[in-house]
């Protein structure tokens, strides 16, 4: 009976789910309705190397979403508007996904395209943009393929098992698919011996191994085909060679040519390359396989011999490198081994083979062996300044080839001339004084000698011996001045240092002592010293001490009392900021206030007197200045000379010229006039008209014109005159200028005569020594032609034109504007 309440509970409870449970799933169909998305999207798939036919249809696109201008759809993206470019399209009315050719896996696994949806009227989006992927799927196109670098090179004595290549394969096709998983394995191999392994690594590793060793001399290249086969359907296999270049190594023992050697060398003698050994090596040349090396067994354990390889030939090299005594040892048997740089190789377990020796019997040859001395080096003691005679040394010799008696002895080094010796003996004798401090005696007071001893062999043999003759020292020199000149430095201090300096050594040298000398009182007035005792003495000046030089007596004495008088320059003057006196200053001035004042009131002198010429200028009219004209404007031309003329003596005369001055006006042109008389016996007329624009200008600096001259004979009174006239015209057509310049000259030949007349009773009686200077009467030769003259033609061709007056440069032009102020102002006036 309890059960029955119990069912109805649980049925009950199942019908209360059942009823949520119908709720719940309609309250979630509602939801997905409102919120579910209006494209209906899908990963696209497209197999690889499809071959079509193309377009070909992929998928379809759905969208709710509607517009009144209706819609249309468009994608972008990889294979549409990006690389690969027109792979995918879609049309724009039904929304169909179109492949327009076949794709590369290996290349694009996937595409990534965009989705819109336009409004057909406007263009744009009427919903969110969405995206899909196209994926490709993978076929078995690809085969697996070997890796670069299938070649190696291997040492002919490489440990058997060892790695020789490794291997890489690769599969492009899609990764952990039997398209892109393979199996590695080995073809054949070529020479056959020894054994060569595949050994797989990896899935996509492996190497080459070996069993055995390898030998150079059969093989140098192995050559090994291998091959890659994949999983996929069909299986796809490549294949590769795998070259392996045998490199020779050391396996072979290099031999001596021949089983014995014999030389010889000449008794106590050093020398290269006495005896060559040759060896046989096959392995290859210029290798550390083939480098031979030698070593000495037995024989040489005095280290009388060196051996060394030619690099080239391979051959021994037996050198003597300390030379061999006939009288202890006749022949010399030497044992030599060889072996290779490299060490040999033994394949597998087989005993190395023991390295080749040969023996080389040496002969030493007997020569003249050097007498030599007792001792090489010998030291002798003396004093300095020992009077000549002394016997420094007398040596003993040796000689085991020569009777001694025989030897000769020499001087081999004695750059002084001090000393002699001995031939028979070879008693070392001094024959000078030796001073120690000759610049032939090192700091050490040490005096270099070399002697030598010649035996009487053939070829004769020296032997010498050096002798170190050591010189104590003597007081024998005076302390001295280190410089002799000084610089005090009147604008730092009084004290200048004097170092002193002595050639002897202690004791007979310093620390000094120092003391003023001589009897001037005005030096110990003017000086004093402190320090007085050491190296060097401090010298003071006693006062301020005028610029200049100033001589200094000194006294000077070392530890033993030995006086040295020496006189040290001082110099005073002014260093600056330096220890050296300053050079002198080039000369100079400089103008102070006063000589600036004076200067600017001369210049303003000067101009105040400027103002007052202006102003004169201005107010008066200018004046024609008096010239003694001769002739007029003429030209001096330089003919042939034909002897020399005489030097006159007597001063020249001028005449009186009276002038007159008036005032002359032409028009609306105002200016000066000015007559000059030159003599009784010449008339000169000159007009000169100055516009206010150019005003007054001398013709001959600025143009000349056309100058006539013409010279007749005229009958006047009896006698004969000549006239001479000349023009000189100039126009300016610039600023209304022009000027007119007239000269006549007439002069009577009584007149000339007169002048003579009076000229010669000047010099009358004053013409002793200087008979060039006495009168002479020249016959009157009648009247001159009347035919005119030539002159006119030697300056015809320079015509009038005087335009090149209209343009005289800006410097002509503001000293016209000047001149035009003034003479208006005159005009005005």
């Amino acid at each position: 009976m309890r059960t029955v309440p119990l069912l109805l509970l649980v049925a009950l409870t199942a019908l209360a789910e059942s009823h949520r449970g119908q709720h719940i799933g309609r309250a979630k169909r509602e939801f997905l309705v409102r919120t579910k998305r209006r494209w209906v999207l899908s990963t696209i798939e497209i197999d690889e190397g499809d071959s079509g036919p193309f377009p070909k249809e992929l998928s379809k696109m759905y969208n709710d979403k509607t517009h009144a201008s209706g819609e249309k759809y468009k994608i972008s993206g990889m294979g549409v508007d990006k690389e690969p470019l027109g792979v995918f399209s879609i049309d724009e009315n039904t929304g169909v996904v179109y492949a327009h050719k076949s794709v590369d896996r290996e290349e694009h696994e996937h595409y990534h395209i965009q989705f819109d949806i336009l409004s057909k009227e406007t263009g744009e989006t009427i919903d969110n943009e969405l995206s899909f992927n196209v994926e490709v799927n993978d076929i078995n196109d690809n085969a697996p393929m070997f890796g670069p670098n299938l070649q190696a090179d291997v040492d002919e004595n490489i440990a058997e098992g060892s790695a020789l290549v490794p291997l890489q394969v690769t599969d492009r096709d899609k990764k952990n698919t039997p398209n892109s998983t393979f199996t590695i394995s080995m073809v054949s191999q070529n020479p056959q011996e020894p054994k060569i392994e595949l050994v797989m690594m990896s899935s996509s590793m492996a190497h080459l191994s070996f069993k055995g060793c390898f030998n150079y001399d059969k093989a140098k290249k192995y050559e090994v085909i291998v091959q890659a086969r994949d999983h996929g359907t069909p299986a796809l296999t490549s294949t590769a060679s795998v070259t392996l270049n045998i490199v020779d190594r050391n396996t072979h023992l290099p031999t001596f040519k021949k089983e014995e050697y014999n030389g010889e060398v000449k008794e106590g003698i050093t020398k290269d390359d006495i005896l060559r050994i040759a060896v046989d090596d096959k392995d290859a040349p210029k290798t550390p396989g083939w480098r031979a090396k030698y070593f000495f067994v037995k024989g040489n354990e005095g280290g009388n011999y060196k051996l060394e390889t030619d690099p080239i030939t391979n051959e021994g090299i037996l050198s003597v490198i300390k030379g061999k005594d006939f009288e202890k040892t006749t022949y010399t048997e030497l044992v030599v081994r060889v072996e290779n740089e490299e060490a040999l190789f033994v394949c597998g377990t087989a005993t190395p083979p023991t390295p080749n020796t040969v023996k080389i019997k040496m002969k030493v040859i007997d020569i003249n062996d050097p007498p030599h001395y007792e001792n090489t080096l010998y030291k002798v003691y003396r004093v300095e300044e020992e009077e000549p005679g002394k016997v420094l040394l007398t040596p003993k010799v040796y000689d085991v080839d020569s009777n001694v008696t025989r030897i000769r002895h020499v001087l081999f080094k004695d750059p002084a001339g001090w000393v002699k010796i001995d031939e028979k003996t070879g008693k070392l004798t001094t024959i000078k004084k030796m001073d120690r401090e000759s610049p032939f005696v090192d700091g050490d007071s040490v005096y270099k000698i070399v002697i030598g001893a010649i035996d009487d062999g053939e070829p004769s043999g020296t032997g010498t011996s050096t002798v170190l003759l050591h010189l104590r020292d003597i007081n024998d020199n005076k302390p001295r001045l280190v410089d002799a000149g000084a610089i005090l430095c009147g604008n730092k201090g009084n004290k200048v240092m004097v170092p002193a300096a002595d050639a002897d050594v202690n004791p007979f040298s310093g620390p000094f002592t120092f003391s003023l000398g001589g009897d001037d009182k005005a030096v110990t007035q003017r000086w004093k010293l402190d320090p007085t005792f050491g190296e060097e003495a401090g010298l003071i000046s006693l006062g301020t001490l005028p610029f200049g030089n100033y001589s200094v007596p000194l006294i000077i004495k070392d530890q033993q009392g030995s006086i040295g008088l020496h006189t040290v320059e001082v110099m005073v003057c002014d260093c600056g900021g330096e220890d050296v006196c300053l050079g002198k200053k080039p000369p100079s001035s400089s103008l102070g206030p006063a000589g600036i004042g004076l200067l600017v009131l001369g210049l303003l002198v000067l101009l105040l007197l400027l103002l007052i010429f202006k102003c004169q200028c201005g107010a008066k009219d200018f004046r024609k200045i008096a010239v003694v004209q001769d002739e007029g404007n003429q030209t001096l031309i330089k003919y042939n000379q034909e002897g020399g003329g005489s030097a006159s003596m007597s001063e020249h005369v001028l005449l009186p010229t009276p002038t007159n001055n008036f005032a002359v006006t032409d028009g609306i042109k105002m200016g000066n006039m000015q007559e000059t008389k030159m003599a009784p016996v010449m008339t000169q007329d000159m007009y000169s008209y100055n516009s206010p624009a150019l005003g007054m200008m001398n013709a001959n600096m600025n143009s000349q014109g056309t100058l006539h001259q013409r010279d007749t004979a005229r009958s006047h009174g009896g006698q004969s005159m000549y006239a001479t006239w000349a023009s000189n015209k100039m126009n300016t057509h610039q600023g209304g200028s022009s000027r007119y310049n007239r000269s006549v000259s007439l002069r009577s030949s009584q007149h000339i005569s007169d002048h003579i007349e009076k000229r010669k009773q000047q010099i009358d009686g004053n013409h002793v020594g200087r008979p060039e200077d006495q009168p002479y009467e020249y016959g009157y030769e009648g009247q001159g032609s009347r035919c005119e003259s030539l002159d006119k033609l030697s300056l015809s061709n320079l015509g009038d034109d005087l335009m090149f007056l209209n343009d005289l440069g800006p410097k002509f032009k503001t000293l016209g504007g000047i001149c035009h102020r003034i003479q208006k102002q005159n005009i005005q006036l």
